[in-house]
């Protein structure tokens, strides 16, 4: 990437509703990138984490702690969480002093999983912008549970909240579509997995959602949200297994691609990395397929499947 210099540190936030897979894609993520020889800096931002899996560089709860907030403003955990988050954008100077010393180190930013902090308050933005300042290129990877692909209503509802994540948060974006070895246990997908990978043509999803006697009723709301996250083009999604090297490949591979880091001055500047970035389109849409095979009985392909298909 222009202008990247040997001082130019890269990393990942880690986003997404709580029950995502947050913390585990940190620890999966950072056992990975040290098999490939990368020196990996987990970095903590959640306050209420508690017994961390992964080997901690920074924990936030060194500055400020849930718990102590909760207690001593008699706040709920929700408004504890943003009086935490604001906090630490007041005190920038700790997490810059604690981030300097490991400015050779790829960073995960473990972020906490209240929706509002990364849909509309400014203080997880405010913090990712002042990192940027200090050189740091970072790629917004933001976890959503597989399950939700089973039930369009769900899934719309994912889609806006994706869309308003990546345009509040305002840094280079991967939606993942997480714990895709546990999806046949929440149902049959209405569709093949590319529909929800690639965001398809969603009037498809609004004729599925007719049929239901209760969201019948709503097909006009449905539409214009739809219309909305077809108007902006911007949402897709890649299937991640967290226990699958191949599946933390090809993440890491998108990720590498919208920070820079393949196009830096690391390990990962050669021509082979920066021409397998340029065509990551048509290999991300090969491995969905491979994941379907993987992941999906014969007895999820349903009849509207195979109309699609036709």
């Amino acid at each position: 990437m222009a202008g990247a210099s040997p001082t130019t540190a890269f990393g990942q936030v880690v986003i997404g509703p709580p029950g995502s897979g947050k913390t585990t894609y940190c620890l999966g993520m950072s056992e990975f990138l040290r098999s490939l020889g990368r020196r990996v800096a987990v970095v903590n931002l959640d306050p209420a984490n508690e017994g961390l899996p992964y080997e901690c560089a920074v924990d936030v709860g060194e500055l400020v702690g849930l718990a102590d907030v909760m207690d001593a403003l008699q706040l709920g955990p929700n408004g504890g969480l943003l009086y935490c988050m604001e906090y630490l954008e007041a005190n920038l100077d700790w997490l810059r002093a604690k981030l300097s010393p490991l400015r050779d180190h790829y960073f995960l930013f473990d972020c906490p999983g209240q929706v509002e902090l990364c849909t509309h308050h400014g203080a997880l933005r405010s913090i990712f912008s002042q990192m940027a300042q200090w050189d740091l290129r970072l790629t917004a990877v933001h976890l959503v549970d597989s399950h939700y692909c089973t039930d369009p209503a769900k899934f719309i509802s994912v889609l806006c909240t994706s869309l308003a994540t990546m345009l509040h948060v305002e840094l280079p974006h991967v939606n993942l579509l997480s714990k895709m070895d546990l999806i046949e246990h929440y149902g049959k997908l209405a569709f093949n997995l590319d529909y929800y990978t690639e965001v398809l043509d969603l009037s498809y999803l609004l004729d599925h959602l007719t049929s239901d006697p209760f969201f019948c009723h709503y097909r006009r709301l449905n539409e214009k949200l739809v219309q909305l996250i077809e108007d902006y083009s911007l949402v897709s999604f890649i299937p991640l297994n967290i226990q699958d090297k191949e599946s933390i490949q090809r993440v890491l591979q998108a990720a590498d691609k919208a920070n820079g880091y393949c196009f830096g001055v690391q390990e990962q500047r050669s021509l082979e990395a920066m021409m397998s970035a340029a065509v990551g389109a048509d290999f991300h849409f090969s491995s969905t397929l491979g994941i379907q095979e993987k992941y999906l009985t014969p007895s999820d392909q349903s009849v509207e499947q195979e109309a699609m298909q036709l």
